[in-house]
């Protein structure tokens, strides 16, 4: 009887700001791990999405926005997606089917590591078969990779054909996680995500931006968890619009996070959330410590 040998390995989706790179892993995993929303950078840690089978076991890490560092928190996202450079055995760069236009540092960068590189041209839903065809044209005269497969992140067009080339080019190895993990983050890392999730949702300019989600307390009942949640913002004007007039705007967010909590970790949900203001975080190594960015 030939015995089937056991695959794993890493593998890392990376690309700018807004190429739908948490929608592929989403949809890759089939859950909801990374944050969704139309906004740029909104992934701001490496987050792994494990995906297992009886042969294989993917492990799939969505790094933030490729953006050019302008301040400390930034830098700390650019090392994150470093390191997933350095990590991975099989890179998926994803690239809008609209956009024609290569960075030639990142080029240079990708092209320095021996690793097969696969090509997403993502969002083919927005473009017509010409525009198509140019954007492949001009990926295929730019850069030489392993593969390249136009998809849809968002209506799953050719992932099973993402998921067959992962597999094909996963090297053998033993399983890195237990089989029945699903992420490598705990389970208060992904209720802040929600929490701030609804907060670039519901709020404009810099208030998302300048939002930092703190679990502070997580007691799981038999019934019901009773989550504490400390949002942290860097001024005063800004708790205010969080707050919104006699608290409607923050209740607003607790309810429809509460509602995600509740299908997320199958349980009733108490969340109390409060607002603080920490002066600058993002500018300062030790709140940013604080907040798990290095």
């Amino acid at each position: 009887m030939h015995h089937q040998p056991h695959k794993a390995g890493f593998v890392s989706i990376i690309g700018k700001p807004n190429v739908g790179k948490s929608t592929l892993m989403n949809t890759l995993i089939g859950e909801k791990l990374s944050i969704i929303t139309s906004k740029a950078q909104t992934t701001r840690h490496r987050i792994l999405g494990i995906l297992n089978g009886e042969h294989f076991q993917i492990v799939y890490a969505d790094t933030p926005g490729i953006i050019t560092p302008h301040y400390a928190l930034h830098q700390s996202m650019m090392r994150f997606v470093n390191n997933a450079m350095i990590d991975a055995d099989i890179l998926l760069w994803l690239v809008d089917a609209r956009e024609k236009e290569i960075e030639e540092t990142l080029k240079k960068k990708i092209m320095e590591r021996s690793l097969p590189v696969f090509l997403l041209i993502n969002k083919i839903d927005l473009v017509s078969t010409t525009q198509l065809t140019k954007t492949v044209n001009y990926w295929s005269e730019n850069m030489e990779v392993a593969k390249m497969i136009p998809i849809s992140a968002l209506e799953k067009t050719n992932i099973a054909q993402v998921f067959d080339s992962v597999l094909t080019y996963l090297p053998e190895h033993p399983p890195y996680y237990p089989k029945d993990t699903l992420t490598d983050k705990p389970e208060r890392f992904f209720v802040a995500e929600i929490i701030r999730e609804k907060i670039f949702l519901h709020y404009q300019q810099e208030i998302p931006y300048s939002t930092e989600v703190v679990v502070t307390e997580f007691k799981e009942g038999e019934q019901i968890i009773k989550i504490r949640a400390e949002i942290n913002v860097e001024r005063r004007s800004q708790k205010g619009i969080l707050i919104g007039r006699k608290g409607e705007a923050l209740k607003e967010v607790g309810i429809e996070a509460r509602r995600d909590l509740e299908k997320f970790l199958r349980k009733k949900i108490f969340l109390e959330q409060r607002v603080k203001i920490v002066p600058e975080w993002r500018k300062k190594r030790n709140q940013l410590y604080r907040f798990g960015y290095y």
